[in-house]
């Protein structure tokens, strides 16, 4: 048996059903200190330095990021060491 179901809502209504927190007003102060950045360094602006801390804290870098891919597909291409036959 296969059914569907279409629900329609609102990201915030999605948002809040699943419980999650309201990170607008967080999202709208990292955006005015960058663009308060941004206008105060007008000459001699460089983004990477610009966004640095912010990339740093989050998640991981990017090489992080790839390595930890590259082990995972790594690891699920490898031949299993148990045959089956």
């Amino acid at each position: 048996m296969k059914f569907t179901i279409d629900i329609e809502m609102t990201p915030e209504e999605l948002r809040e059903s699943l419980g999650l927190p309201d990170v607008s007003s967080l999202h709208d102060e990292m955006i005015n200190t960058i663009r308060d950045r941004m206008h105060q360094g007008v000459e001699g602006y460089d983004p990477v330095t610009l966004f640095k801390p912010f990339l740093t804290s989050g998640l991981g870098t990017v090489e992080g990021f790839q390595k930890l891919m590259f082990g995972l597909m790594n690891q699920y291409t490898r031949p299993s060491k148990k045959r089956r036959d």
